[in-house]
């Protein structure tokens, strides 16, 4: 995988975190770097946490699955991305971030972490598919989670300032960016 397929896969996984960022930053009364940062570190970390677990579990029966794993890759990714756009057209949109439309958003431990969980499932699956794909998996996962940090602090930011209108493009962008990923893998590993 080159630099510009990791950006993109990166910008793909962080798509649901900028939305989550966006939710955020609609709630709070005033955005400071501190908060921001606080939602950026909670996704960056995690964003970067999962792909290693994945990556991990995978090696351990990657060799007996050599032969089909760019299957198991297009799966995956087309599998998430998918999940990511069908929620982009969700016309209710992101609600897990607040409890209330006056109430701010929490950056606490107990709802900032069932949170960066949730938007990391996508990363565990992506650590997979980098097992399979033989990517070295620190420098991937470093670039991952600066990248998610990055873009989740920009989507506190928007929140704040534009409202919920991007929410839903971003999603879908970030999936159809999986997806596209998934077959450019699968097209890469078929034998014509």
């Amino acid at each position: 995988m080159n630099f510009i397929e990791l950006f993109f896969l990166a910008v793909g996984l962080s798509m649901d975190t900028f939305a989550v960022g966006i939710c955020a930053g609609l709630t709070m009364a005033r955005v400071t770097v501190k908060k921001s940062l606080t939602v950026g570190l909670y996704f960056g970390l995690f964003q970067a946490v999962m792909p290693i677990i994945g990556y991990l579990a995978a090696t351990r029966f990657a060799d007996n699955i050599i032969s089909y794993d760019h299957w198991i890759a297009f799966a995956l990714l087309c599998f998430l991305g998918l999940k990511m756009i069908a929620g982009g057209f969700k016309k209710d949109g992101f609600s897990e971030g607040k409890n209330d439309a006056n109430e701010e958003f929490s950056l606490k431990p107990a709802q900032m972490l069932p949170l960066a969980v949730a938007t990391s499932i996508d990363a565990l699956a992506v650590g997979v598919s980098f097992a399979f794909l033989r990517v070295n998996i620190v420098p991937a996962v470093f670039f991952i989670g600066i990248i998610t940090l990055i873009l989740s602090m920009a989507g506190v930011k928007i929140g704040n300032v534009f409202g919920a209108r991007f929410k839903s493009k971003a999603e879908i962008a970030g999936g159809a960016i999986l997806v596209l990923i998934g077959f450019k893998i699968l097209l890469e590993h078929i034998d014509y």
